[in-house]
C-alpha cells in the first residue's frame, strides 16, 4: 500500500478532506486549483464539499428516494466507490439528501513496455489498470441517472495508449464509443448516453492541463444544477 497523505483545507464554505496516493498527487494539485477557481466564480451562492468515496449505502438510498417503486441492493455497509480525485460536490438545502457532483475525477498510469525494451527486456502483456475503472463507471451512471449530466473525466497515460495500442478500443467502449481526449458533460441521445470524458494518451498529464479541463466540467455543472433546481436550492 502507497503511503497515505491528509489534505484538509478550510475557507468560505469549502471542506477538502482527501486520502491520496504518491500516483494520484498531481490530480489533487489540480482538484485544489478547481475548488479556487469555483469558489471564486461562485462566491457565497454555494458550498463545496470534497468526498473520498461515496459509499453504495448512500447511493442506494438516493436511488430509493428518487425511484420509489423499483427494488435496490448492497451487501456491505463499507463498501464505496474511490475516485483517485474523489467527489466535488455543491450541497442542496438543508433537508435535502441528495449528493450533487460536479466532478468526479480519475488518473490511470498503464503500460511498461517502452521502459522494458530500453533496458533489454521482452515485452510483456499489457495491463489491466484501466479495465479496473469499469466498476466505478457503472456505479457512478446509475448513482447520476437522475441527472442529465455525468461530471466525471478520466486522465490516462503511459505506452498502452499510443496511437497503434488496441488497448484504445478498451477505453473507447468505456466512454460508450464517445471520441477520446474531447469532455462530454450532458448526456446525449435523449438521455441513453451518459458518457464522461476520457483524455488518454502515452505523455504524463500536467497539473495545468488536468485543472484546466476539470474547471471547465465543474463550472458548466453548476450552471446545470442552477438550470434545474434554481440558485436558491443551493444557498
Amino acid at each position: 500500500m502507497a503511503r497515505k497523505n491528509q489534505l484538509r483545507k478550510q475557507r468560505t464554505g469549502t471542506i477538502i478532506n482527501v486520502t491520496s496516493k504518491k500516483q494520484q498527487s498531481d490530480i489533487i494539485k489540480a482538484l485544489q486549483q478547481v475548488i479556487d477557481y469555483i469558489d471564486q466564480k461562485f462566491s457565497k451562492k454555494i458550498s463545496l464539499i470534497h468526498k473520498p468515496e461515496w459509499r453504495l449505502r448512500d447511493i442506494v438510498a438516493e436511488l430509493r428516494q428518487t425511484y420509489p417503486d423499483v427494488k435496490f441492493h448492497y451487501h456491505f455497509e463499507s463498501s464505496s466507490i474511490r475516485p483517485d480525485g474523489g467527489i466535488l460536490c455543491i450541497h442542496g438545502q438543508r433537508d435535502d439528501t441528495l449528493t450533487y457532483p460536479i466532478l468526479i475525477a480519475e488518473v490511470k498510469n498503464q503500460g511498461t513496455n517502452d521502459l522494458r525494451v530500453a533496458e533489454g527486456r521482452p515485452r510483456q502483456a499489457r495491463g489491466n489498470a484501466i479495465e479496473r475503472l469499469g466498476k466505478n463507471l457503472i456505479g457512478l451512471r446509475t448513482a447520476l441517472m437522475r441527472e442529465s449530466i455525468f461530471p466525471f473525466v478520466c486522465f490516462g497515460y503511459g505506452c498502452d495508449f499510443e496511437d497503434k495500442s488496441s488497448i484504445l478500443d478498451r477505453v473507447a467502449t468505456m466512454a460508450m464509443f464517445g471520441d477520446l481526449n474531447k469532455t462530454y458533460l450532458h448526456d446525449e441521445g435523449d438521455g441513453k448516453f451518459k458518457r464522461g470524458s476520457f483524455y488518454f494518451r502515452p505523455e504524463p498529464w500536467s497539473v495545468e492541463e488536468m485543472a484546466d479541463i476539470m474547471k471547465d466540467i465543474a463550472e458548466r455543472s453548476v450552471f446545470y444544477y442552477f438550470s434545474k433546481y434554481g440558485e436558491k436550492h443551493f444557498q
